[in-house]
């Protein structure tokens, strides 16, 4: 076979691995032994020497076509097509460098061209190709994926045309269960290009890729044979190992019986395998424990680093031994920027099927749902010999902890366990305190902080709002049958004692006062950035001014995605909370005043538990006005754990930003915030950083375009959500009811609440809420999240405000978009598209 490399230009990324190693390369498959078609790559910067700097889409693509192709090109592409034979037909197809990035495939965004016949009609494909870059629909797609326009190159593969009998698409790996050792084909009569552009329903195989087993099997045209099925698997399995990652590749197969390949580029949907750390080569599950907490975006190098020594300490209460701390105990693994626990030996063991699953239905209930669909899976059937010695360790540190005293104590006592959150807060302000260390004592400093004074918060705080939501359970019982579905919500409205509610509603009085004056209320007319800019040179007026100053004092150490310590905290960044300064400001209604309507779900609150009570006998009546009572005083408590646990990160984060500073005066970092995209040991070494930096943050920013993260993950790639949970019918949406109610309004999807821009009365459609979201809860009409179970805390933070909430919403992010109008129905779990 020849290949040619007509170089004239920057290469695109598909043609040399050299110069940017993208996966459709005719040299290297050839290099590699694989049948692909004679051919040869055209690569010319052409296009910028007659499209305008500037511009739309159209006018780079309408210079480009009006420019005919330059002599020197031409003759080049003459020659090599003379090379295939006179008047070969052959396939004209561009790549681009922006294809086949980590985030995104950018299939089909620039145009192919088959059986082109003859040097003429070539060069006006090549051309054509060349153009294509500036597609509308190539444009608009490097818009939503943030690609520069003005930095992508477009190269053309020439390919003599396969006579093909059959052709189609291979996969190297499921890419819609994720499973790795399982091959899909689609396979169609003629050219691939039918089954490719969805034009045909194709015949698909899935093929065990050990064994050859074909799995499943679709007929429609049956134009292959099995033993052709199993030699498609083999050959797939041959590119994959070439590469070193999973493969999406087109084929045909000739009259002659033998297969080619034409096309092989990265599956770019599937997420990475966590790596195992723990002992044994038995399947693994893992549970993305950050995405668990609400936070879908990746966590800084900096934040896992905290998150690994966190983790450690969990360990370390649990009795088990961390060989070294700074990489975290086996259990712990990261994938994807994101961390994960290997819960194998929880779901292995009958006590962890007991526990795990009802703290995911109050928390996460989807996971929870999941999981209970893994335990049907033989290969993590329970192992006898971890019954007993599991529940044995929880249960001595349970008591070790004085765990049942703290909630026998609480609920005697709700004023003992509110003294005891201001103990705390007191000890954390000693200990918080800015003191003048050098870089190696802040280090250490911060070590000991997320290692030594994060988890025992836990079973020091935690007694008291489970105590709560305990009283709740045994009302739920002494109620009984007379307990209408949705009333115990009710209950749990106008929560006192929630440090996020009480944030939320200090912030709602503080735009109340900048409203009532003039000159402060105008101030906010500007956007976001430019009244921070003026907050932060003392240039607002002085409500405005004095008022955010009092609220930072107080709460600066929030901020979105506040569990990755890696994250600037408001006191450093105000422009989001001004951004929800002002959608307050546009909320003119006085009846729904947040503050108002949390003092009528308090009301609401105490009318129900009389209410409840009188539906019983005295005896029981009492007993449930006791125990909702305590629900009352205690149940808020459970937001304190978290608050402090922020404040120990944004102490950390104080202190690496001063080592950062002193890094970047020694001339090894560019910013005292670079140290955020380090860890903790390479902050010790004595070497230049900033080339790691400048590669973690790429790499960060590329992550920042998932939008899928997978709950569960097995080791063999498997995302057991798509095997475990069966589709709604279409248009219906179905989650956990989180907030009784029901609202029909304009639905509003906002992926990262900085800068979102929230209407009074739009029901918020997110993919997950923690404590930085809670100021749109104010404003917003009905809440509808991808994440989260009954007491997760955007459900939480709901019910206290009286806003009808659905969680757990698959994909609610992709299958609603703002201006749908839906109705939420907070008590039955539904949202639905009117």
């Amino acid at each position: 076979m020849t290949n040619w490399v007509v170089e004239l230009g920057q290469v695109g990324a598909g043609e040399l691995d050299s110069a940017g190693g993208k996966a459709v390369n005719l040299g290297i498959l050839l290099r590699a032994g694989f049948p692909v078609p004679d051919g040869f790559c055209v690569t010319t910067p052409a296009y910028r020497q007659v499209a305008p700097a500037a511009g739309d889409a159209a006018s780079r693509r309408e210079a480009i076509l009006a420019t005919a192709v330059p002599a020197d090109i031409e003759a080049a592409i003459r020659s090599a097509y003379a090379e295939l034979g006179t008047d070969v037909p052959v396939a004209v197809r561009s790549s681009a460098t922006a294809e086949d990035l980590g985030f995104a495939s950018f299939a089909g965004q620039q145009d192919t061209y088959l059986d082109v016949v003859g040097a003429d009609a070539v060069l006006d494909a090549v051309r054509r190709c060349w153009a294509s870059l500036w597609t509308d629909r190539a444009w608009s797609y490097r818009e939503t994926n943030e690609v520069d326009q003005d930095t992508v190159a477009l190269a053309v593969v020439v390919q003599r045309m396969v006579d093909a009998k059959a052709a189609g698409v291979l996969f190297t790996a499921n890419p819609l269960t994720g499973r790795r050792n399982e091959a899909v084909i689609d396979a169609a009569p003629g050219l691939g290009e039918a089954v490719v552009s969805g034009a045909v329903n194709p015949d698909d195989f899935v093929v065990d890729t050990a064994s050859g087993a074909i799995h499943e099997r679709r007929l429609v045209h049956d134009c292959l044979t099995d033993e052709q099925v199993r030699a498609l698997a083999t050959l797939g399995g041959q590119v994959q190992a070439h590469y070193g990652t999973p493969q999406d590749t087109e084929w045909a197969l000739d009259a002659e019986g033998k297969l080619w390949l034409t096309q092989a580029r990265p599956i770019t949907t599937l997420y990475p395998i966590p790596p195992q750390r723990m002992d044994g080569s038995s399947p693994r599950i893992y549970l993305c424990a950050s995405l668990a907490q609400g936070l879908v975006r990746p966590i800084t190098p900096m934040g896992l680093a905290g998150f690994r020594l966190i983790a450690t300490s969990v360990a370390e209460l649990f009795g088990a031994r961390v060989d070294e701390p700074l990489d975290g105990p086996p259990a712990y693994t990261e994938a994807g920027q994101r961390f994960f626990v290997d819960l194998t030996p929880a779901v292995r063991s009958t006590v962890g099927r007991a526990i795990v699953p009802r703290v995911f239905d109050v928390m996460e209930a989807r996971s929870a749902a999941v999981l209970r669909h893994v335990f049907e899976d033989p290969r993590f059937a329970v192992l006898t010999s971890s019954r007993r010695e599991a529940g044995g360790r929880l249960a001595r540190v349970v008591l070790r902890r004085g765990v049942p005293l703290r909630v026998l104590a609480a609920i005697l006592s709700p004023g003992l366990a509110h003294f005891q959150v201001r103990r705390t807060s007191a000890r954390l302000d000693l200990l918080l305190a800015a003191a003048s260390r050098s870089a190696t004592a802040r280090l250490d400093f911060v070590e000991r902080l997320l290692r030594r004074e994060v988890i025992p918060l836990i079973p020091r705080l935690l007694p008291a709002p489970a105590a709560g939501f305990l009283m709740l359970a045994v009302a739920r019982k002494v109620l009984g049958k007379v307990v209408q579905p949705g009333e115990l919500q009710t209950v749990l409205r106008g929560l006192p004692h929630n440090v996020t509610t009480e944030m939320d509603l200090e912030l709602w009085s503080l735009a109340q006062r900048i409203r009532a004056d003039e000159a402060s209320a105008e101030a906010f007319e500007e956007s976001a950035e430019i009244v921070a800019e003026r907050y932060r040179s003392g240039g607002l007026p002085k409500v405005a001014q004095d008022g955010l100053s009092d609220f930072l004092g107080v709460y600066g150490h929030r901020a979105v995605a506040e569990i990755d310590l890696g994250l600037p905290r408001w006191s450093e960044d105000p422009a989001h909370l001004i951004g929800v300064l002002s959608n307050y400001l546009r909320q003119t209604d006085p009846a729904l005043a947040p503050d108002l309507q949390f003092k009528a779900g308090s009301a609401a609150a105490s009318a129900k538990i009389a209410e409840l009570a009188l539906r019983v006998s005295p005896l029981r009546g009492r007993i449930a006005r006791f125990t909702l009572g305590r629900t009352r005083e205690l149940a808020g408590l459970r937001e304190t754990p978290k608050y402090l646990l922020v404040r120990i990160l944004a102490a950390a984060r104080r202190e690496l930003r001063q080592v950062g500073a002193e890094l970047v005066a020694a001339g090894r970092l560019d910013s005292p915030t670079d140290v955020f995209f380090l860890d903790l040991r390479e902050l010790r070494s004595p070497v230049d950083l900033r080339a790691i930096v400048t590669e973690r943050r790429a790499a960060y920013d590329q992550e920042l375009r998932r939008r899928r993260v997978p709950r569960l993950i097995e080791s063999d790639g498997v995302e057991p959500e798509t095997l475990a949970i069966p589709r709604a019918a279409e248009g219906a949406l179905i989650g956990s009811p989180a907030s009784a109610g029901t609202v029909t309004a304009k639905a509003r999807v906002i992926l990262d609440p900085v800068g979102a821009h929230l209407e009074p009365g739009e029901i918020l459609v997110a993919p997950s809420t923690d404590p930085g979201w809670t100021p749109l809860f104010l404003t917003a009409g009905g809440l509808v999240m991808e994440m989260g179970g009954a007491n997760s805390h955007g459900a939480v933070v709901a019910r206290e405000y009286g806003i009808p909430a659905v969680v757990g919403v698959p994909d609610a992010t992709t299958r609603l978009a703002t201006g749908d109008l839906v109705t939420v129905d907070g008590a039955a779990g539904t949202v639905e598209k009117i």
